[in-house]
């Protein structure tokens, strides 16, 4: 397997990891200075012409930045299609009006979206209840698939989590430091597809120190379409955290920034999960599939190192260490201040701490096991602990006992030294 493509800008427009072109934050202020606006009458024109040219003034700021980039662009053409529209002058005053609160009947609070957009209501004719799956990727990066497997990887560049007839979702990961092989999430790209009568299509982005509360075009649902409520976003703390609702597929998916970088978190049924049309093109789907073999990291081995240097450490001379870095006994007790269970999710915090020495990584797991205690449909599975061995993505067995491989190394190391005696 190999990365859908090296270059982030390949799957949707080009908004670089660390790019500082800030249109998303143009229309998501210019949408939320005009939600309902056309609702107004003639006489408050005057108001949504002042949105326009701050709009306008928005995308001037950034123009330098913005080159080549097809939101922008879209953003400057519609700005003057609607100067046009709305009989604007270019010239005037471009302070922003005050928000405005959704008026009674307007699409995004419509309750009476056909059954179809809806998927439980809709589910109730089978014979049985949908199944829930859920994928998470969170770190340096973390990634749990929709079958719990459980997976430290490298998977620097773009590389898709999702791929089906319904949605798609990339993840852009970049060095968390130059020259350093620890990478997180740093972009992070959505399309909802358009369905039937409940959705047109919607592409959400956001990326390091940008985390809108819109769809790239600035609205907050689905469209025009007559079931559009059934997909929305609605931000739970600004800047930091937003949910989406796709009721019409019956998908909730949470994005967070924390510190620098990315979280994602996805519930989603097992139907829609596996809704490809090409079944050999899931090969690609790392939230199905997982990491590839080459890109995943011996997390067992790592830790084990790191626990033998930190004894080494106490038996020899200590060395003076930057302010910033942990040792694996100070990085064990600072993940056990948020993840008193010792799972996988604690050992990804410890794993972060050690590779990054950023204290952001212990609440980046942190909130993802949050969200699986939210997202996941079996209560008894929240908690992963080690597997013996890596075998094919999908394959590997948990161990109820982690400590169950290390203690048959040393039962057959004692047998053999007996057998040597007896010789």
């Amino acid at each position: 397997m190999r990365p859908l493509s090296t270059d982030p800008c390949a799957f949707s427009p080009c908004l670089a990891a660390t790019s500082p072109c800030k249109i998303l934050k143009c229309n998501s202020e210019f949408w939320a200075a005009t939600s309902g606006s056309h609702h107004l009458g003639a006489e408050e024109t005057p108001e949504f012409c002042t949105a326009l040219r701050a709009y306008a003034h928005c995308t001037r700021r950034t123009a330098r930045t913005c080159r080549g980039d097809l939101a922008y662009h879209s953003a400057v053409h519609g700005i003057d299609d609607l100067m046009v529209q709305h009989n604007c002058s270019k010239d005037g005053p471009t302070s922003q009006p005050r928000l405005r609160t959704l008026p009674p009947g307007d699409s995004q609070e419509r309750s009476d979206s056909p059954e179809i957009c809806h998927y439980e209501k809709s589910f109730h004719k089978h014979s049985a209840a949908p199944n829930y799956t859920h994928c998470g990727l969170f770190g340096d990066p973390h990634l749990r698939t929709f079958t719990d497997t459980f997976q430290t990887c490298k998977v620097q560049g773009a590389w898709p989590l999702i791929d089906n007839n319904y949605l798609n979702v990339q993840v852009t990961n970049t060095p968390v430091l130059p020259g350093s092989s620890a990478t997180a999430t740093s972009k992070l790209t959505i399309i909802f597809k358009s369905f039937q009568e409940c959705v047109e299509q919607k592409v959400y982005q956001a990326e390091m120190d940008e985390l809108p509360a819109a769809f790239a075009d600035g609205s907050k649902n689905g469209g025009d379409k007559h079931g559009a409520n059934s997909l929305k976003i609605t931000e739970k703390v600004s800047g930091q955290h937003i949910e989406i609702q796709a009721k019409y597929i019956g998908t909730t998916i949470v994005v967070r920034q924390v510190g620098r970088y990315l979280t994602f978190a996805v519930r989603m049924p097992e139907e829609v999960v596996n809704a490809v049309e090409d079944r050999d093109s899931q090969g690609l789907y790392l939230c199905l599939r997982g990491c590839p073999l080459n890109q995943q990291i011996d997390f067992q081995t790592f830790r084990l190192a790191q626990a033998s240097e930190g004894r080494a450490r106490r038996k020899g001379p200590s060395l003076p260490a930057p302010p910033e870095a942990f040792t694996y006994e100070s990085a064990t007790a600072k993940c056990r201040e948020k993840l008193p269970v010792e799972d996988l999710y604690f050992q990804s915090c410890v794993f972060d701490l050690l590779t990054t020495g950023d204290v952001n990584f212990m609440l980046a797991a942190y909130y993802a096991f949050e969200d699986v205690k939210m997202l996941h449909s079996n209560k008894d599975k929240l908690h992963l602990y080690e597997r013996t061995r890596a075998l094919a993505p999908g394959n590997a067995a948990p161990s109820e006992h982690p400590w169950a491989l290390p203690a048959l190394w040393v039962a057959l190391l004692s047998l053999s030294q007996c057998w040597l005696g007896l010789l």
